[in-house]
């Protein structure tokens, strides 16, 4: 089963490979975080780095570039006021006021052809700067 289907709009697919290690992500706990690219050449949603279970939201977003767009998925795990233990999956469309507007304009016309691929997803974030995706922001999501 394929899922590099083509957006109408920017013309950009999604990667077997993208969909897959969402899916360990989700499923198997295999991953904190997955970052994703546009590879432009492939004209497809990529995976450009993973983060493994014991890797905290600091890891996470140092790996972010300061002045390009990316597409990521986090397994925020958090206790409940109920002191149970849940995990949320937040997509964050990172898309930094410095990059180039090119770059901004491609991730905003596939985001949602690509957030589609990706079923189980909680809550989405949108962050222009890091203060708008900060661990406070996950935790008042969540609850």
């Amino acid at each position: 089963m394929s899922f590099r289907g083509t957006n109408a709009s920017s013309g950009m697919g999604v990667a077997e490979h993208s969909k897959t290690t969402y899916l360990e992500l989700q499923r198997k706990k295999v991953h904190r975080y997955v970052i994703f690219k546009i590879d432009e050449k492939k004209k497809e949603v990529v995976v450009e780095k993973t983060g493994g279970p014991a890797e905290s939201y600091e890891d996470f977003t140092s790996a972010l570039p300061e002045n390009d767009c990316r597409y990521a998925v986090y397994d925020f795990d958090f206790v409940t006021s109920e002191n149970c233990q849940k995990s949320k999956i937040f997509f964050i469309a990172w898309s930094p006021s410095v990059s180039r507007i090119r770059a901004k304009m491609l991730y905003a016309t596939s985001k949602d052809r690509f957030r589609r691929e990706l079923e189980g997803i909680h809550y989405e974030i949108q962050a222009t700067d890091p203060t708008e995706m900060e661990l406070e922001v996950l935790r008042e999501r969540a609850n």
